[in-house]
């Protein structure tokens, strides 16, 4: 008899809780680097990187799997050289140092991703934006302390964000800014972005071959089937944010990324108020605690899952509900608080009874 699909809780796949370190999170005690989970099906490799973990999981039968996992994960430490924001030699800070005074060419890599970033925040009308790392910087969520800034940091911060200060030329492929003090930043679409490259250099691999990926505990990718379930799908048990031992549905992936964004992953108090990490680029500040607490995004890629979680985190499910029209193959899940205790209410996109199960929670609704 067969077993069961794959089933991977979101609370096992981001189990690993870092605390802060120089780069946001440097784990006090590494888990091992090298394991076999579901019953020795597959191999797991785990290294720390971009601030958190990065885990491969490749079928054991996979001829050189171990091998193939390692390999994934030195290309993440790579992509994490290019695009750190911690480190002064990195591309990305080269740029950002840079490209108010001259035009600065770039890997085609990068100009990519920088490329993908403005799109998504066209298509999300500024509610995703890659030029916002100055905002990042005066809230203090990127090197700390976490702060409320005046208001005349804000105003300044604001004045050196957003994606209409950046000059792209595909030709040349060269990156400028029209001012100084412009901060590229890919917190919420980095991760996204190295687990698609992973799962290019997978699906790539001489013997095919199903694999997870995922990367903090906001991202992933699923790359074709479980062991032993030819054409079925990776189970993805969803966190309910209000009550952790209690998951809210099951999603069913398989060649499709997905990320999480949430007001409640990362917060501050100061005089009295909780702020989210959760910046809206259009206004500069955080998004407001009657945001979602949770928002899980389906996508042909982990980075636009990445970006569009984010986006949608901002825009709430009215906001993002047009978004979602235009785009058929993207998915949403919002749990969004119902009065109710540590019952949520759920409203769904583009999602259909065999991408997500929801647990008998509240009765979920499914949106247009």
């Amino acid at each position: 008899m067969s077993r069961p699909p794959s089933s991977v809780s979101r609370r096992d796949l981001f189990r690993f809780r870092p605390s802060r370190g120089a780069e946001g999170s440097d784990p006090a005690e590494p888990p091992p680097a090298l394991d076999r989970v579901n019953g020795g099906d597959l191999i797991l490799a785990r290294r720390p990187a971009m601030g958190s973990y990065f885990d491969v999981r490749i079928p054991a039968r996979t001829p050189g799997a171990a091998a193939l996992a390692q390999s994934a994960l030195d290309l993440i430490d790579a992509i994490e050289h290019r695009l750190t924001i911690y480190r002064d030699d990195s591309e990305v800070s080269l740029v950002n140092a840079s490209a108010h005074e001259r035009p600065v060419p770039v890997s085609a890599e990068l100009f990519e991703l920088i490329a993908l970033g403005v799109r998504l925040g066209e298509q999300t009308e500024g509610a995703y934006d890659v030029a916002s790392g100055a905002l990042s910087l005066a809230w203090g969520f990127i090197r700390g302390p976490k702060r409320v800034p005046t208001p005349e940091e804000l105003a300044d911060a604001r004045s050196r964000s957003g994606r209409h200060r950046l000059r792209l030329d595909p030709e040349a492929r060269t990156v400028a800014f029209d001012r100084p003090g412009v901060v590229l930043n890919f917190g919420a679409i980095g991760k996204g972005y190295a687990i698609d490259r992973v799962a290019e250099l997978i699906k790539g691999y001489w013997f095919p071959t199903g694999a997870l990926v995922h990367g903090g505990q906001s991202s992933l990718y699923a790359i074709g089937s479980p062991p032993d379930h030819f054409g079925g799908r990776w189970q993805i048990r969803v966190a309910n944010p209000f009550d952790p031992g209690r998951p809210v549905g099951t999603l069913h992936l398989r060649n499709r990324g997905l990320a999480t964004s949430g007001s409640s992953i990362q917060r501050f108090e100061a005089g009295g108020r909780v702020y989210s990490h959760l910046i809206d680029p259009r206004t500069g500040r955080p998004i407001g605690e009657d945001s979602p607490a949770s928002v899980t995004v389906l996508a042909p890629t982990a980075a636009e899952a990445d970006a569009l979680s984010t986006a949608f985190s901002v825009l709430g499910p009215e906001g993002a509900a047009p978004i979602l029209r235009e785009r058929s193959d993207v998915g949403a899940l919002f749990v969004l608080p119902s009065g109710d205790g540590d019952r949520p209410a759920l409203a769904t996109f583009n999602l259909t009874d065999r991408d997500f199960a929801a647990d008998a929670l509240d009765g979920a609704a499914d949106s247009p």
